[in-house]
């Protein structure tokens, strides 16, 4: 499969801008060139009905928190999204996928949660988890407030974002944190050992590098052991049967792209309801260039329609 126009022109783009790999220099360097270049990248900021900022502690301290209402979302008992930002776990911020979270929010007519969880290497593994876990419990102990239904409460993510989201709905089945209705899994990072043939289909020249995602990893872990934790490496662990229904996007021409179906594989033979979306000529982080790729938002909006039917009640 070739690649998909938009997305070559948008790796051309970003060829013609230049800059350094993220991993030949500091960790204060990639957050300015990501800071600096997220902006050109992404789609249309769509109006959403209310926007809040929040707080809620975590075990690490505060954690900040966007809250976004969808256009459409009821004032009560709205089914909500708790979104986690992709980034390698080093970089991102509350608005780096910020306009995703929009789209989501009007797309599924839903209540989307945004935190803005630690990041390493000042905060490493099991950190930046657990400040979305913080997050979780934050909506599921406040869902009369913030106008949404605990039972529909759903996860989704991003890459590194995708990681998270799938370890926290594994954490979720296992009852250590509130219960998730279903799982949105965009590109996810789910096996940190870095392996998979993809990483040598498309370690360079289509984005993220293999070079680039070790230098990721290696600020994330703790010590090598922490790879083979199943909480960095979910399609490590022993089991994925019971966890909340999946939707997965894979981007055809990306180094996740082989470990990330394979956690889609294994999610259907575990018995998990699941819808396996592949984009067969998009590159790693597409959904978030929204200003060039036109699949960006169609993906978004494939999943939310898929959130809106896992998430439906008879009073809908």
């Amino acid at each position: 499969m070739t690649l998909d126009p938009d997305a070559l022109r948008a790796l051309v783009i970003g060829r013609v801008a230049g800059g350094e790999p993220f991993e030949k220099g500091s960790v204060a360097a990639a957050r300015a060139a990501y800071n600096a270049s997220f902006p050109t990248q992404q789609g249309e900021h769509e109006p959403v009905a209310a926007s809040q900022e929040r707080q809620t502690d975590g075990p690490n301290g505060p954690v900040k928190i966007r809250v976004h209402r969808g256009i459409g979302a009821p004032r009560a008992g709205a089914r909500a999204v708790l979104y986690l930002h992709g980034g390698g776990w080093v970089i991102g911020n509350l608005s780096s996928h910020d306009e995703i979270c929009r789209w989501l929010a009007n797309l599924s007519n839903a209540v989307v949660v945004y935190p803005d969880y630690r990041l390493a290497p000042e905060h490493k593994f099991p950190a930046g988890l657990e400040d979305c876990t913080a997050a979780l419990r934050f909506m599921a102990e406040n869902a009369g407030e913030l106008g949404i239904d605990p039972a529909r409460i759903s996860v989704a993510g991003d890459s590194a974002g995708g990681n998270l989201a799938a370890v926290l709905a594994l954490l979720a089945r296992d009852r250590l944190v509130p219960r998730l209705a279903a799982q949105v899994l965009i590109y996810p990072n789910t096996d940190a050992r870095q392996t998979a043939d993809s990483y040598r289909r498309f370690g360079d020249g289509f984005g993220l590098t293999a070079a680039t995602m070790a230098w990721f990893r290696d600020h994330y872990v703790r010590t090598p052991n922490d790879i083979t934790d199943w909480r960095v490496s979910p399609l490590l662990a022993s089991s994925l049967a019971g966890a909340a229904p999946a939707f997965v996007v894979i981007a055809g021409h990306d180094i996740l792209a082989d470990e990330g179906t394979a956690y889609a594989e294994r999610l259907r033979v575990a018995g998990v309801p699941l819808v396996l979306r592949p984009w067969p000529g998009q590159i790693h982080g597409f959904v978030s260039m929204g200003r060039h790729i036109l699949a960006a938002r169609q993906a978004v909006s494939e999943a939310a329609a898929w959130l809106q039917l896992q998430t439906r009640v008879q009073a809908d």
